[in-house]
Parts: structure tokens; sequence; C-alpha cells
């Protein structure tokens, strides 16, 4: 069955370097809490706020070698109190999970996005620790 993962990071800053990184991090994120593989990976779609114009999201995709998955970048609608420097994505991806079970990923600054899904629950975000030590466990994306 096709879910979808969302998830949101906030760059340092609307350089190159640093919106690939925070992409990588966040979808490297998305992966692993929720135990998908590449091939899992139906497809991803990405917005960004306004004042990210320096690269697209998909380029730090295709940086971890995933050369197979259907990207899009757009740009997100000017809101007039949208968080700075936002880098949304919404990862479709192949899983028996059920929509509770799926792990929606906000990271660092983005958390304030969802704030109903700010503590770990299932279905929930992750704090920056619990992150970490997913990805230590082994992503197999």
């Amino acid at each position: 069955m096709v879910r979808g993962i969302r998830g949101a990071v906030v760059a340092e800053d609307n350089s190159p370097e640093a919106i690939r990184r925070a992409t990588r991090e966040l979808l490297q994120a998305m992966v692993a809490l929720n135990e998908a593989s590449v091939d899992d990976i139906v497809a991803v779609f990405f917005t960004v706020t306004r004042d990210l114009d320096r690269a697209f999201p998909a380029s730090a995709v295709r940086e971890l070698g995933w050369t197979h998955v259907p990207l899009l970048d757009a740009m997100a609608p000017p809101v007039d109190d949208d968080l700075p420097r936002c880098i949304r994505a919404l990862v479709l991806v192949n899983t028996d999970r059920s929509p509770r079970e799926i792990r929606h990923v906000y990271l660092g600054q983005a958390r304030c996005l969802r704030p109903d899904l700010a503590t770990w629950q299932p279905g929930g975000v992750l704090d920056g620790l619990a992150v970490a030590q997913a990805l230590a466990g082994g992503n197999r994306g």
C-alpha cells in the first residue's frame, strides 16, 4: 500500500550547502524512522519557502544515490507568517504500515509546524537524539 510520510526542516541559510544538508538530514530520518528502503519509495515532493532560491532540494537526494526515485520541487505559496527557510517533503512509500504507524518527521525549528506531533508517539515526531539513534541502527535507504 502506498502511504505518505510528511516532514519538514529549516535550512541554516540560503546557501546551496545548507539547503542540501538540511534536505539530506530530513530524508535520511524519514526513511530510517519508517524502516523503508530506496526501493520502497514511489516519489518525493518538496516545497520550499521563497527565501530558499539557491538550490533544489532534489539535488541533495541525488547525492544520496536515489537515482531512480521521481522527485519534484515547488515553491510554497507566500504566507505572511510562514516559517523562514523551510523545506517541506512528502515521501510516497510502499509499506505495510498503517497510517497510525507512519512516523512523520519535523526537525529542529520545523517542529512548530505540527505541535500536535511534537512528542514521540507512533506516527509522531522524534527528537534529535532519537533520530540519530534510528539512523545509527541502520538506514536501509
